[in-house]
């Protein structure tokens, strides 16, 4: 590769980059062409060099920030399915990942605008489901079994639902209720018969 294409490759990644986190701040239509260029420290018209659209920016940006934490995870050489589920819970249920929705789960940021969306970022989430609720299952006891997966839907549910509803209060000790109350229930939840 040239390096006029990597250094566009380079730029690229970095709009998509900042695009996820913005999305996860604001919203899917929190945020313009025009506002993330500029952040970018590059001009509208450099915009239509990396993307045909706004929606296939969307469409990146979103693959992007379901895909973050899985990403920094095998940088580090780890394997996001032999994190266990108290560590996985201890850290997604925390106040730091409360505190930093442009950093954390784009389903717990989005849900409600993913819905709404078009066909390619509800495709996107729905992928990033599917490999969130495969990776949730083999955190289960006897991950083989339809129970496991059963119980790996549930515990994510009930995670990012927490997540959002602890970012919704503005009452400090009731975030943070709501943080421990479902932390403990989900921790539970893989013994349950």
């Amino acid at each position: 590769m040239g390096r006029s294409q990597l250094e566009k490759q380079k730029t690229h990644e970095r709009i998509v980059t900042l695009a996820a986190k913005r999305l996860r701040e604001e919203g899917l239509e929190g945020i313009g062409v025009a506002d993330l260029m500029k952040e970018a420290g590059l001009t509208v018209g450099g915009f239509y060099k990396h993307f045909a659209s706004r929606d296939e920016l969307v469409a990146e940006a979103m693959e992007s920030a379901i895909g973050s934490w899985r990403r920094q995870q095998e940088e580090q050489g780890i394997d996001p399915a032999s994190i266990s589920l108290n560590d996985y819970v201890d850290s997604y249920l925390s106040e730091r990942h409360r505190d930093h929705c442009g950093e954390g789960c784009a389903y717990a940021a989005l849900t409600a605008d993913m819905a709404r969306s078009n066909d390619a970022v509800r495709t996107v989430a729905t992928e990033g489901l599917q490999r969130n609720f495969e990776t949730m299952t083999a955190r289960m006891p006897q991950p083989e079994t339809a129970e496991a997966r059963r119980k790996a839907i549930i515990a994510s549910c009930l995670m990012t639902g927490a997540l959002g509803l602890a970012r919704v209060a503005n009452d400090e000790a009731l975030s943070s209720e709501i943080l421990e109350t479902v932390k403990q229930f989900v921790k539970e939840l893989p013994q349950a018969k």
